[in-house]
């Protein structure tokens, strides 16, 4: 990787971003002994412009931040630091910098999710479950979203709470896995579901039906 230290007088700016959560968690500034100090250790080291000296973030909280990966940006003068972060990242005791709180996004598990699953379907390793709902087919796998929607929906209507969020669960997780199997992902029913956000969606959609009745 090629960084341009001369062009700020041997700093470059390092965004430091939550590596789960995509938290922007602060900015710091990096010279090039900083920059290999981070990548022998592992830990996030900058350049205090202050001090005039390297310091390593945690070295006296404790609040490290654990390197994932580096990257560069397109003029080679401003780098994007991925890190596991432990504790708080500000020295105030805030989460981030800015004074907001850095929670992952449950949301953010289906893409993980899927990955999974698309990995299980290429590895198919012996014993797993979900290597075992490829091999039935999609028949079978389309059979158990059924039998899970119905599920669900019993527990809707006559179960608990805490029951119809396992019930859902089942059944998000077997119609991620018959998405895969038909080589789609969730992200393809979100793009969906925000085309259809639009408050000009069904006005689209019934002029494009139209076109397709007169071709």
């Amino acid at each position: 990787m090629k960084i341009d230290f001369e062009k700020m007088g041997g700093l470059v700016p390092a965004i430091i971003q939550d590596a789960t959560t995509r938290q922007v968690l602060m900015l710091g500034f990096m010279n090039e002994e900083a920059y290999q100090k981070t990548l022998d250790t592992g830990h996030v080291t900058f350049w205090s412009r202050t001090r005039q000296t390297l310091w390593t973030k945690g070295e006296t909280s404790g609040h490290f931040l654990n390197l994932v990966d580096m990257k560069i940006d397109c003029d080679e003068d401003t780098l994007l630091v991925r890190v596991n972060p432990i504790g708080p990242t500000c020295h105030t005791g805030t989460d981030t910098c800015w004074g907001e709180e850095n929670e992952a996004n449950p949301l953010l598990f289906l893409s993980e999710l899927q990955a999974f699953i698309n990995k299980r379907k290429q590895q198919m390793p012996e014993g797993s479950y979900t290597t075992k709902l490829f091999k039935d087919g999609v028949n079978k796998i389309a059979q158990k979203v059924g039998e899970e929607a119905l599920e669900t929906v019993i527990e809707a209507t006559n179960g608990t709470s805490e029951h119809l969020v396992y019930e859902a669960s089942d059944l998000l997780y077997h119609l991620i896995v018959l998405l895969a199997e038909k080589g789609l992902n969730i992200e393809d029913v979100a793009e969906e579901l925000h085309r259809r956000h639009d408050p000009n969606w069904d006005k689209q959609r019934r002029e494009a039906k139209a076109a397709g009745k007169m071709k």
